[in-house]
């Protein structure tokens, strides 16, 4: 693939998928304040997310890492018939293996609400995220020829729809006193409305009488190692919501949920990059100056989650302050955290993609595991010393050095190559942010100035690469 192609088709992509993202986004952004006013109080902020984490987790389960294995065995073969059959194979058993799952759950249903919701009377809410759980395993197979085709208005359309569903559905049945169940039965609608949506543009790929015990095996083998890098995950992102809930109270953790949803604007920029890039990965994994290519996508990237990190610590206390109550506004110290750890996870992807690249998954769950762990023991010591900002450090501090590992041992292995640049990028960021943690974070003019001053440093760094972007846009033009 030619190198002006491949630009075209990265930043193409980066765009499009970060306009959707950002749809998607804005309507919830814009629904939290008014939401966490309508409720009593935050506790039941605490209990949605943690319906939120039981189903990403179970899905994690049920999925299999089936979805990375259909974008990897898609592209082997370009004849229909073998698209189809993958399709058909995974959601087979991707369908089979959720639904053996709910029915497990469905069995345990008080001893789940006893232990993980902390009550029995949260049964019925258990049978409600069991539902969510299931839909959610099925429509990321059913939706994934989308993404595999690269389909980007589609991504966009569903991405409008979807939330205005599920806030269209959630406000009256809050406004009916109905707390618990509203967030949870909305979007449980919502998921399901997609999902039918996507049953029915993609019928063509799903043929359950094309199920192949073969394919399945191949399946498999590239999914079972994936696995527990998405149960890594899951630790990463929702593990610290549980530990709160048990270490503190549910309303802690309601704050933390807040702070949790402000910070992940930052997913505008992860979804756009992460829907983007399995199609970019794979298309031009054969190139000749691959590795060259996903070092300089490593540097540009991390140089955009460092501006967007430190344009955001200089308004999250202002934020706070206008937009929700006094009893949220500890968040304000949490979101920059929560804000950098999807670009973190960004960060390790492009780079930890070499590993599958070259069949070599286990990698993956060796570095990936070393920071679940160091996170998890760093929950249990600081969210006791420190409350929720403790959970947000342990959460950091486990990507970074999942992070740090994948660049050894890729570099160890001639896989990746790491610039001067990317080092200086990084230790710019980190000196700002210890910086406006302990000196600057109260003051909404020196958080300013600073972050100002750090954004100008690397603007500086690539003003002729952006002039060069946008000087090709307009000439195109």
């Amino acid at each position: 693939m030619q190198s002006k192609g491949r630009s075209k088709l990265f930043i193409d992509n980066i765009l499009i998928y970060g306009l959707g993202s950002m749809i998607s986004k804005f309507v919830p952004l814009i629904m939290l304040p008014i939401i966490t006013k309508m409720y009593p109080n935050t506790g039941y902020l605490g209990l949605n997310d943690l319906s939120t984490t039981f189903i990403s987790f179970a899905a994690a389960l049920a999925v299999c890492g089936m979805y990375d294995a259909m974008f990897r065995l898609f592209f082997d073969n370009k004849s229909e018939e073998w698209q189809t059959k993958v399709c058909s194979t995974a959601f087979v058993y991707v369908s089979v293996s959720a639904v053996f799952i709910s029915i497990i759950c469905t069995f345990f249903r008080k001893q789940i609400a006893e232990w993980y919701f902390d009550d029995a009377k949260y049964e019925p809410l258990v049978m409600v995220t069991i539902l969510g759980f299931l839909i959610s395993a099925t429509n990321q197979i059913v939706s994934a020829p989308t993404r595999i085709q690269n389909k980007r208005k589609v991504f966009i359309i569903t991405n409008t729809i979807s939330p205005i569903i599920s806030y269209s559905i959630a406000i009256p049945l809050i406004l009916k006193g109905y707390y618990i169940m509203a967030m949870p039965i909305a979007t449980v609608i919502a998921a399901f409305t997609l999902e039918i949506s996507f049953s029915v543009m993609n019928r063509k790929y799903f043929k359950p009488k094309l199920f192949d015990k073969e394919t399945l095996i191949s399946l498999l083998k590239i999914g079972l190692p994936l696995l527990p890098n998405f149960l890594i995950y899951w630790v990463y992102n929702s593990a610290d919501k549980l530990m709160i809930t048990k270490l503190i109270d549910l309303d802690a953790a309601g704050v933390y949920s807040v702070a949790s949803k402000i910070g992940h604007i930052s997913n505008l920029i992860y979804t756009a990059f992460a829907s983007g890039w399995l199609y970019f990965a794979y298309s031009t994994m054969n190139d000749d100056d691959q590795i060259q290519l996903k070092s300089r996508i490593f540097e540009y990237m991390g140089a955009i989650s460092f501006v967007a990190t430190t344009a955001l610590m200089c308004v999250s206390k202002l934020g706070f302050v206008i937009f929700f109550p006094p009893s949220c506004l500890e968040g304000y110290l949490v979101t920059p955290y929560l804000f950098v750890s999807p670009l973190m996870l960004m960060l390790y992807q492009i780079i930890a993609n070499q590993f599958t690249i070259a069949k070599k998954t286990y990698m993956n769950l060796l570095t990936l595991s070393v920071g679940a762990i160091l996170n998890i023991v760093l929950n249990l010591i600081l969210i006791p010393a420190i409350g929720i900002e403790g959970a947000s450090i342990a959460t950091i501090t486990g990507y970074i050095v999942s992070i740090l590992l994948c660049v050894f041992w890729l570099t160890r292995m001639k896989l990746i190559m790491i610039t001067k640049k990317t080092c200086i990028n990084a230790l710019i960021f980190v000196m700002f942010f210890i910086t406006w943690r302990f000196i600057f974070h109260s003051s909404y003019i020196l958080s300013c100035v600073s972050g100002l001053c750090v954004i100008s440093i690397y603007f500086v760094f690539y003003k002729n690469m952006i002039f060069n972007i946008l000087k090709k846009r307009r000439n195109k033009k």
